[in-house]
């Protein structure tokens, strides 16, 4: 996108000071529309939350929050993830298979977590592309509807006798790497929304 700079606080109407504004500006051009993180029946809110500010961090967009077969969406702690949830949007889904198709629809490849012989290291994906990355319950992983639906298998290398990482380290590690890729090829140098889009998101940012 081009031009983005021209966006100022006289252009959308906001009672923020001009610093603020352009901090806001300047985090949202930053921002990474093609790299979505999906929690499936994560039961703990605060692997919610810690996941949400990790997102914050690396620039995620989004969050899919994906909750079925009895399992409700967790009501998250005002005083851990209220500010990075303002930031970080999240969208609702009842079934594994709408929330894949909605993503796949979007031109986006999904890849779950789970130790299993076809799994590829972390750090062998190609986290630059269009991606969506699926965490599942802290203690039966992701589901198999969720496995067969998804577009590959991924694991973090981990050399210790106990071959798991709480889910919001195993996300954050995951998050940081694609980061690192991203970062590296200038992602983060350029704006990745088309201008229109930003435009319409910058007016909303502004108005929280």
């Amino acid at each position: 996108m081009e031009n983005s700079e021209n966006f100022t606080s006289a252009e959308i109407a906001s009672n923020r000071t001009p610093a603020r504004t352009q901090k806001l500006l300047n985090v949202l051009k930053k921002r990474q529309p093609t790299l979505t993180i999906v929690l499936e029946n994560v039961h703990d809110p605060h692997n919610v939350s810690a996941v949400i500010r990790s997102c914050d961090a690396v620039g995620v967009l989004e969050v899919c929050l994906v909750y079925h077969s009895g399992q409700e969406f967790p009501q998250l702690g005002e005083k851990s993830s209220a500010s990075a949830r303002k930031w970080v949007e999240q969208r609702h889904f009842t079934s594994v298979k709408e929330c894949f198709t909605t993503l796949q629809s979007e031109g986006k490849k999904i890849f779950t977590t789970h130790m299993a012989n076809d799994a590829v290291s972390l750090y062998d994906m190609k986290l630059t592309e269009p991606v969506a990355l699926v965490f599942g319950n802290e203690h039966s992983g992701v589901t198999e509807e969720a496995l067969k639906l998804a577009d590959g298998n991924f694991l973090i290398p981990q050399v210790g006798v106990i071959q798991s990482l709480n889910i919001s380290v195993a996300c954050a590690v995951t998050l940081y790497e694609a980061y690192r890729q991203r970062a590296e090829a200038g992602m983060y140098d350029e704006v990745q929304f088309e201008e229109r889009a930003f435009k319409s998101k910058a007016e909303e940012w502004l108005k929280r």
